[in-house]
């Protein structure tokens, strides 16, 4: 590497942690273990060669190599979170979050409908969503989420309102169980209005926006962590090596997902729907998901995925 191509990557490192992460001048010194002036430099060079306008801007000639890698390897868009090597999962969940949150709010159009998969990486997403001006834009939850203590319908909602607030938006609640106890209660279900209207909205969805949830995480997926499992589905998830879920619809590290002890009861939608979205954007953090990122990536299910650093260079490993 020359000494400008080195300049330049320092550049947009610098420059992610500043403007997408909001980190202080100082804590980019100390992570890049440079000095201060070193960074006002970096950036100063990041906007004089077109690396920085309004917002970071990645050109094919500057596009970080693992982002690039991803890419070319699985056929998407990919946006690679720089992260120190000694960093909680929990930091590392806020600053993929938070830099997810401003990439997705420039996906966002006015007449568009939004799908959303509620949990933990989700709701950190929600938490960091910057406002748009945008109209007659739609929020449709895609998946329930109550089981037999809870509705869902606060921790759901409120990740669904943080969204419709972010872009004005109208926002629909889809207050159904995750898991049906019975795959004919759903189909009885959904032959309701109440709820075939909501059924009839996630048909529209453009932009489809989820984490993924897994049995193995280190930050426990909610639906994993609450009440929506009994011993006889945990025994099928280990049966069946599952080791994801997307909006609670259930694959192994294949991308198979004919898991019909767990998927025929599941509110969310199958992975063929899911596929024909045309925009899918994945927000991923733990290195303890690398078996659900690769599983969602066989499956076809991403179009776009912000994936922070160290689990983008352990996917690249296992994925030659």
């Amino acid at each position: 590497m020359t000494q400008a191509e080195e300049r330049s990557r320092d550049a947009l490192r610098a420059a992610q942690l500043y403007y997408l992460q909001d980190l202080t001048m100082d804590a980019i010194a100390h992570e890049m273990r440079i000095s201060r002036s070193s960074v006002s430099r970096l950036l100063q060079h990041a906007r004089d060669v077109g690396l920085v306008t309004i917002s970071i801007s990645q050109p094919d000639d500057a596009r970080g190599q693992m982002a690039q890698r991803i890419a070319d390897r699985f056929g998407i868009t990919a946006h690679v979170v720089p992260t120190p090597a000694r960093t909680s999962e929990a930091e590392r969940l806020e600053r993929t979050a938070l830099t997810a949150a401003r990439i997705l709010a420039e996906r966002v159009e006015s007449s568009m409908t939004v799908g959303v998969a509620w949990g933990s990486t989700l709701s950190a997403v929600a938490r960091h969503v910057p406002v748009k001006d945008v109209h007659d834009t739609h929020i449709v939850q895609m998946n329930g989420a109550a089981n037999v203590r809870t509705s869902g319908i606060p921790y759901a909602g409120e990740i669904l309102t943080k969204f419709g607030a972010a872009w004005s938006s109208s926002v629909h609640q889809f207050p159904v169980p995750a898991l049906f106890d019975d795959p004919h209660t759903k189909q009885a279900m959904w032959r309701e209005r109440s709820v075939r209207s909501v059924l009839e909205i996630q048909q529209r969805v453009g932009l489809f926006v989820f984490g993924l949830g897994s049995p193995h995480a280190d930050v426990p997926s909610h639906v994993y962590s609450g009440d929506y499992f009994d011993e006889r589905d945990r025994a099928v998830i280990e049966r069946e090596g599952v080791v994801g879920d997307c909006a609670t619809v259930f694959y192994r590290v294949d991308g198979s997902s004919d898991i019909r002890e767990l998927n025929a009861r599941s509110s969310g939608p199958d992975l063929d729907t899911v596929r024909r979205i045309p925009r899918r954007f994945c927000v991923v953090s733990s290195l303890s998901k690398l078996d659900g990122l690769r599983g969602a990536l066989a499956a076809g299910l991403i179009t776009e995925l912000v994936v922070e650093e160290a689990l983008a260079r352990r996917l690249l490993s296992v994925a030659r």
